[in-house]
């Protein structure tokens, strides 16, 4: 594309963006300023294992390939789960389904789909990842030139959806805008169409509520509001949609996560959320087991910049904004953070150190993540080679990082200092009915010959998972985990 149409495309999308912030910021200040809500409460929550250790969730993506094959499958096998594993530790995977595929005629479910999706969580599974079932849509559906919903729940009115060289610019179309009205009820629609989406996720939780390795439901990727925007949408139909559906799922399964988002523009750019706090079926409290999973992509990044230059101080500032407002809406939802999605294209200038820069922030943060995503190509850890093979990327060293995957206590802080070497994790000892060590992974490029532990007793360390596993007990632990030395 030549350089003026670029410049007239950024333009076109900073108007927008520009006349939508001062909608939004307008909007989310009712909120930012008020009191939390109820829920709210003083101490980080964590997500929990089957053994009641604090997990720390880190993984990529399933995958963006899932949105436009017919079947709804991802381009992975079983190998690629195995290589995963093998070259970043991961413990954790947000895996992609979408309601065309769940749900392709009104009433019917389509269980092929769901067998498919069910091969692939066991790959997962047997490896020992923790898998969120993400309900994904972008643009709203294929109709509407996106993802997601099926066709019999689109309703454009006739609308027209034209094509856009940014595709986020296709939310503003008339036909997608007037999609996800009819969708939010904003819009009378021929269908109960939220209500169908509520049962949908339902019969994706009856499924998988025993399936060991599911931990919990995304129930709707980035959210939009068509003509409703900002706090108004947030703390209106999306709340009441994630009330409905909390409350499905919640007749089928009791006890896995259920993880809500907030609208992405505002909050991925860093600006508050007006989502309010939701009340879990199954109780208040320690009881709730609702998670807050914004995604972070900051302005610059989304028009194509890198992490240098003017961007590189923008994006920082939007970083701490996102931090701030992302904490606040966590405490009023009493809620865990898993930062549902964040990424670059690893071929811009200063992408690398931004990746990293947001992996120390979730650490400060006691925040789990999933980069997006594990499709090879300049956003992912692979890429293809000429034979069809897989490749690794510079992206994927700065994603293999040394990090605790579950504590057995309540987390203090952990951190991993790379000029040092060292990997510093710290907790208050195992709470009642806590049981195992806290495991740590330590990548062979960091750590070759395995880890030197200061301040506390190995239990074991496994040289093939690289997982090393602390002893956890009452009181206060520091520990220090550095490079064992060739000279040992």
């Amino acid at each position: 594309m030549a350089g003026s149409a670029i410049k007239s495309l950024r333009a076109k999308w900073r108007i927008w963006a520009s006349c939508w912030v001062t909608a939004a910021v307008a909007a989310a200040l009712l909120v930012a300023v008020g009191p939390d809500s109820a829920g709210a409460g003083g101490k980080r929550r964590w997500i929990t294992d089957d053994q009641g250790r604090a997990l720390v969730l880190n993984g990529l993506n399933t995958a963006s390939s899932a949105k436009s094959e017919p079947n709804g499958m991802p381009w992975i096998k079983a190998a690629d789960v195995q290589r995963e594993k093998q070259q970043l530790g991961s413990n954790f995977v947000r895996f992609l389904i979408q309601w065309r595929n769940v749900e392709p005629r009104p009433g019917a479910y389509d269980e092929t789909y769901l067998d498919q999706v069910a091969e692939r969580v066991h790959w997962y599974g047997a490896r020992g990842y923790h898998v969120m079932l993400d309900m994904h849509q972008d643009v709203y559906g294929p109709k509407t030139k996106g993802n997601g919903a099926p066709a019999w729940a689109t309703q454009t009115d006739g609308l027209l959806v034209a094509e856009q060289d940014q595709w986020e610019l296709k939310y503003i179309e008339p036909g997608t805008v007037r999609a996800f009205d009819h969708f939010w009820g904003t819009r009378q629609s021929s269908r109960n169409l939220r209500a169908r989406y509520a049962a949908a996720w339902a019969h994706v939780a009856g499924r998988f509520r025993d399936d060991p390795a599911v931990i919990g439901y995304d129930l709707m990727n980035e959210p939009w509001g068509g003509s409703v925007q900002g706090a108004a949408f947030e703390a209106g139909p999306l709340a009441a949609l994630y009330r409905r559906t909390l409350a499905a799922i919640r007749e089928v399964d009791h006890d896995s996560w259920i993880f809500v988002e907030p609208e992405a523009v505002s909050t991925n750019w860093g600006l508050p959320s007006g989502l309010p706090y939701l009340k879990d079926p199954r109780g208040d409290g320690d009881r709730a087991r609702i998670a807050y999973a914004p995604h972070v992509y900051p302005l610059p990044l989304d028009l194509g910049n890198g992490y240098s230059g003017d961007a590189k101080a923008w994006v920082r500032r939007t970083l701490g904004s996102w931090r701030t407002q992302t904490e606040r809406t966590a405490r009023r939802l009493n809620a865990p953070v898993v930062i549902g999605e964040y990424g670059i294209d690893a071929t811009l200038p200063g992408a690398l150190t931004y990746v990293a820069a947001v992996r120390r922030l979730a650490e400060e943060m006691g925040a789990g993540t999933a980069y997006w995503s594990n499709d090879p190509g300049p956003w992912s850890p692979w890429e293809r080679t000429k034979r069809g093979g897989l490749r690794a990327t510079r992206l994927l060293p700065v994603l293999d990082r040394p990090t605790p995957l579950a504590i057995a206590g309540e987390p203090d802080t952990y951190e991993w200092d790379a000029t040092s070497r060292t990997l510093k994790v710290s907790w208050r000892g195992a709470r009642r009915g806590v049981r195992g060590g806290t495991e740590l992974y330590l990548p062979e490029r960091h750590f070759p010959r395995g880890g030197r532990v200061t301040g506390g007793d190995v239990i074991s360390w496994d040289a093939k998972s690289r997982i090393l596993v602390v002893r956890s007990g009452p009181g206060k632990h520091r520990v220090r985990i550095t490079p064992v030395p060739d000279t040992d």
